[in-house]
């Protein structure tokens, strides 16, 4: 209940009201009574200092009765001395004992105590000490007439005083009530002007807390709660826009986390297991929850060793999950009590596999080149070394063998320079629309002399109204020669070639069947990698450079086609080409 602010302002203006008044309070009635018994002392003062009055009492306490005509004395000077027989007495009393003799109050000087100033007056001094501590004012004044000797002390209980202080006290009382109810009042009043508008500054700070930006507080005033809230609208707003554009960024981070195919997992101080991005699960071969540091990376890496790093410092290693290879970047973030550790996992299997690719491309080409080269030298070193000793027709066999061989190297080194063009994309596509089957007709026209050489049956079985296709006909047609090519070389003489084609789902397609030695099983996967042959042997023979339906799968490729070997019983092999009829909206040219 008090913590609200406005019961806090009502307490606060009941305190500064009770307080105040209370000062006040007591101010007043302290002054009144200072004032009080100045006024008293003030009064005496200036009655006993009235020669004549002084004179007078000389005169009547040297008579013989001099108490009593002291006493008479008195009476008549009562009012200048305020002498009112009810709050202020006067007592004549004697010098030397300072027993009561007379006075104005006979009961109360029978029991009347020696008060220091009757002391002060015994001793023949004037006792006028005033005592605000005392319940009462006094004074007492030496007479000396003759051979008598009487103190005049004037006594005033302070009744007067009491009442008047009573008085003021119940004005206090009532002022500091009326001042309570007006606190109360001010109280809602400054509720109404200041506290309102703090509230609905609150209610708009939860609404923000709670995420709705869209109401905008109003401007009632120009004075500090005025510029506070506009102020605050303009938080609200910028805070809004900082926090879209924060989600737009966690979006992105987000996704690019997901959708990344470098793999990341994230660990706590404790080793917790705080992110872990799908590509990180594929690379790893475990579920999220089984992505324990202590399993996987701390026989690699140290958990405490990574987590001492210094920001801006990394780790590399590597790791073989199954058939794939991995290579590791470990990071700490933030520091060491609040922070963790960060692994990025990169795969690098098919770098791996291209590197041995690579090497092995780089073999391949040097024992193609060195066999034809060895030959080379070994006949034109024979003709050399025979200085005329070896016939003409043995010479000249010699030297066909050298025109074959580098004829062998020169076609190799044609095909490589195609496969080199074709892979930095300097090779440019001739699109254009031609007849599929009048491509195919070409094709097996300049390849049926070389089948007829090896006794093989070439037959066609295809439509003349296949038709009409986008793409680079010459490529096209390389590689349907390519294929009848090694249909004829792969073939035992005597063979049966078979050429079908047709459409469907906007594609061409032609297949090459033969019932030559055929393709293992084991090879068939491979048979389209450069320098990859069955048998090497048997290719060098024909003269092949193993480059031929790797740049064939490199044409149909970038016809946006398949080059593929059609699974089927009994001998032989046959080759399917799929080509699509058009090509993307606008490609005019493919590089």
């Amino acid at each position: 209940m008090f913590r609200s602010l406005h019961m806090k302002l009502v307490m606060i203006l009941v305190l500064l009201i009770t307080s105040l008044m209370t000062v006040v309070g007591a101010f007043l009635m302290t002054s009144v009574t200072s004032f009080y018994i100045d006024s008293f002392y003030e009064q005496m003062n200036d009655a006993f200092s009235d020669a004549a009055f002084y004179s007078a009492l000389k005169t009547e306490a040297a008579q013989e009765d001099g108490a009593q005509r002291l006493q008479s004395l008195m009476e008549l000077y009562a009012g200048t001395l305020g002498i009112d027989s009810r709050s202020r007495n006067y007592y004549i009393l004697n010098a030397d004992t300072g027993a009561f003799l007379t006075g104005s109050d006979e009961a109360g000087g029978a029991v009347l105590e020696q008060t220091a100033n009757i002391l002060t007056a015994r001793n023949g001094s004037v006792g006028s000490e005033s005592d605000i501590a005392a319940n009462y004012m006094d004074v007492a004044v030496p007479v000396s007439g003759g051979d008598n000797h009487f103190i005049i002390y004037i006594r005033d209980d302070r009744a007067t005083v009491s009442e008047l202080n009573g008085e003021l006290l119940l004005i206090i009382l009532q002022a500091m009530l009326v001042g309570l109810l007006v606190s109360v009042l001010l109280s809602f009043l400054l509720a109404k002007t200041m506290i309102d508008p703090i509230e609905k500054l609150t209610e708009g700070a939860e609404r923000i807390a709670g995420g709705d930006f869209n109401e905008v507080l109003e401007v009632d005033s120009n004075d500090e709660i005025g510029i506070l809230t506009t102020t605050f609208n303009d938080m609200a707003s910028v805070l809004h826009d900082t926090l879209d554009a924060v989600e737009n960024e966690r979006s992105k981070l987000d996704a690019l986390f997901l959708h990344m195919t470098d793999g990341v997992v994230a660990y706590d101080a404790d080793q917790q297991l705080m992110h872990c991005n799908p590509a990180a699960v594929a690379l790893l071969d475990r579920a999220p929850e089984a992505c324990v540091y202590a399993e996987i990376f701390e026989p690699i890496r140290p958990f405490a060793q990574v987590l001492g790093m210094r920001r801006g410092d990394y780790a590399e290693a590597e790791l073989t999950v199954g058939e794939r290879s991995v290579e590791l970047y470990f990071a700490a973030f933030a520091d060491e009590e609040t922070g963790g550790v960060l692994v990025v996992l990169h795969d690098i299997t098919e770098h791996r596999r291209t590197e041995e690719r690579r090497k092995e491309f780089v073999a391949n080409v040097s024992h193609e080149m060195r066999t034809p080269l060895t030959n080379i030298r070994s006949y034109a070193e024979t003709i050399r070394d025979a200085n005329g000793d070896i016939d003409r027709e043995t010479e000249n066999s010699f030297l066909d063998i050298v025109i074959s061989e580098t004829d062998r190297m020169t076609h190799i080194v044609q095909d490589l320079l195609t496969l080199s063009r074709l892979d930095s994309g300097r090779t440019e596509m001739v699109m254009a629309r031609f007849p599929f089957a009048d491509a195919i007709d070409a094709v097996l026209r300049s390849i049926a002399l070389e089948a007829q050489r090896h006794g093989h049956e070439l037959t066609g079985d295809y439509s003349e109204r296949l038709p009409m296709i986008m793409g680079d006909r010459g490529r096209i047609e390389q590689v349907m020669l390519n294929i009848l090519s090694n249909a004829v070389k792969y073939t035992p003489d005597g063979g049966h070639i078979r050429v079908s084609a047709g459409d469907a789902d906007g594609k061409v397609w032609m297949e090459v069947a033969d019932d030559g030695i055929g393709i293992p099983e084991k090879d068939r996967s491979r048979i389209f990698e450069r320098f990859y042959r069955v048998d090497k042997a048997r290719s060098r023979e024909s003269g092949g450079t193993g480059l031929g339906l790797s740049i064939a799968a490199e044409i149909v490729q970038r016809h946006n086609g398949s080059l593929s070997i059609v699974d089927r019983p009994g001998p032989g092999t046959t080759v399917r080409l799929e080509l699509p009829i058009r090509q993307a909206t606008g490609q005019e040219a493919l590089s």
